[in-house]
């Protein structure tokens, strides 16, 4: 009876971990779960671009700030969006950067929203690179004050992105050290993982200012993932807030002090007073 059970188990397991392995992209990418908004309600001053990859063409907006002049180029924060949002949702928000002299470029995943192709950590790594080079060809931007900005998900792909590219800071909000350890929270072997999103990795060998961003009661990326983050850093700073993984921030006013201020010690801005 026991070698039976034994058995079972096993065979339960086994099976149990072939149907993670073959729905994995639809739990890290619910792309389907995600409405498009039907109504365009995007800023005013926003441009809109596509950008084109053999897999077809993907979203990206740019929000100049609110002083863009040609004469002198400003500072880019690229930001990523977590696996169930769109760009949509973010413009009201991050028009903050703008106030302080900051475009923004929100670039969409490969099959979200109105984007075409199938989204892999590939397929991200292939967008955010084109992205990124579109964005330091115009003249208006400053390629030496890029930030990568990512929440959640997002957080993969800008470290994907900084392992590529040149950039000036790097932002982490609630972001997991790797798909990998996600995966044991799902009692999945590691070497199942088709998109692994090594940020640890990434951030082990960064060179610039790193600001790691997480709430202390996070449901969904355990807060031990953004300290083991942290810990992999020397030179990074670490903001808690007292929320989980949809809240955090809990108070979004805290929060443009919380990284203005990290922008002016990064050199990225300077101080207004």
């Amino acid at each position: 009876m026991t070698i039976k059970f034994v058995l079972w188990t096993l065979l339960f397991y086994l099976v149990y971990c072939g149907f993670i392995f073959l729905i994995q992209r639809q739990i890290l990418f619910p792309r389907y779960l995600i409405e498009t908004p039907s109504s365009d309600e995007s800023l005013s001053s926003m441009e809109k671009t596509w950008i084109n990859t053999d897999s077809g063409k993907t979203e990206a907006w740019f929000l100049p700030p609110e002083s863009m002049n040609s004469e002198k180029p400003v500072p880019v924060a690229i930001f990523a969006h977590g696996n169930g949002e769109l760009i949509d949702f973010w413009p009201n928000e991050l028009k903050r950067f703008n106030r302080l002299g900051i475009g923004v470029l929100l670039v969409e995943y490969p099959g979200y929203g109105r984007s075409e192709g199938m989204p892999s950590q590939k397929s991200i790594a292939v967008i955010f690179n084109k992205a990124y080079d579109f964005l330091i060809a115009r003249k208006d931007i400053n390629p030496a004050k890029i930030i990568l900005f990512g929440r959640s998900l997002g957080g993969g792909a800008v470290c994907t992105l900084a392992e590529e590219r040149p950039s000036a800071a790097l932002i982490l909000m609630s972001t997991f050290t790797s798909v990998r350890s996600l995966a044991k929270k799902y009692f999945v072997p590691g070497f199942l993982v088709l998109d692994p999103f090594d940020n640890l990795a990434v951030v082990r060998n960064y060179s610039k200012p790193v600001l790691l961003i997480h709430g202390r009661f996070d449901e969904v990326i355990p807060y031990s993932h953004g300290i083991r983050l942290y810990k992999a850093v020397p030179h990074a700073e670490m903001i808690t807030y007292e929320s989980g993984h949809n809240d955090c921030p809990p108070d979004w006013e805290i929060f443009w002090k919380d990284l203005e201020a990290f922008l002016i010690t990064s050199g990225i801005i300077e101080s207004s007073g």
